[in-house]
């Protein structure tokens, strides 16, 4: 399959593109910056420069051709303020859903994050973050010309992998390495029976196969 991924310089994302690659598929990383093409061509994915905040749908539309899925990995990320996380985690997850059915694109795999909610209390940048995704994952979910997932991982951690977790419609709280958030990622791409499934990600005891395998009903 060829892939696309917004938030191609992210590191969820550049796990996922040597996972994909190194399984015969062909990542395409959307990127900001022409400088970060490097890490992601040694990752095995083909970068796009194309800033999210700014492009039309016609022109994400444009880099989504021949596309058989999209990821959107995107994030404002910390340090960024309350109008970022609308224009990122909000705008260009929504956008990318635009581009996709302007493309024809129907796969699309969100990395959401547990306790998004779009009326998720408070005034902190967290806050505002929650209601951000939550927002972006209500307005995906409305799509039907789309077949979506939208993963909600727990805390997100730098360890190694185990490649066992827990993934369900609910987990409760916990922490999951980036590699497993990846790799999982990768499994629901191969699984066309996730669509239409909010799942939340915590480190658990499952081999992530057979927890990818066990929600769609296998």
């Amino acid at each position: 399959m060829r892939i696309v991924i917004a938030g191609g310089h992210g590191q969820i994302a550049l796990r996922l593109e040597r996972l994909l690659s190194a399984g015969g598929h062909e990542p395409v990383g959307i990127i900001r910056r022409p400088e970060q093409a490097a890490d992601l061509r040694e990752a095995g994915a083909e970068p796009v420069v194309l800033d999210l905040e700014t492009a039309s749908s016609h022109m994400v539309a444009d880099a989504l051709r021949d596309a058989d899925a999209v990821v959107f990995a995107a994030g404002a990320g910390p340090g960024s303020g309350a109008d970022r996380k609308d224009t990122v985690d909000r705008g260009a997850a929504v956008l990318l859903a635009d581009a996709a059915e302007r493309a024809g694109v129907r796969r699309y795999v969100v990395v959401s994050s547990m306790g998004a909610d779009a009326a998720h209390p408070g005034e902190e940048i967290f806050d505002t973050y929650l209601r951000a995704k939550g927002s972006a994952d209500d307005e995906i979910r409305s799509r039907t010309a789309l077949d979506w997932t939208i993963l909600r991982p727990g805390s997100l951690t730098n360890d190694a992998g185990t490649g066992l977790v827990r993934l369900e419609a609910r987990t409760g709280r916990g922490p999951v390495p980036r590699d497993d958030v990846a790799a999982v990622v990768a499994e629901l791409l191969e699984t066309p029976a996730t669509a239409g499934l909010t799942l939340e990600l915590t480190s658990g005891s499952t081999p992530l196969s057979v927890a990818v395998k066990a929600v769609a009903g296998n």
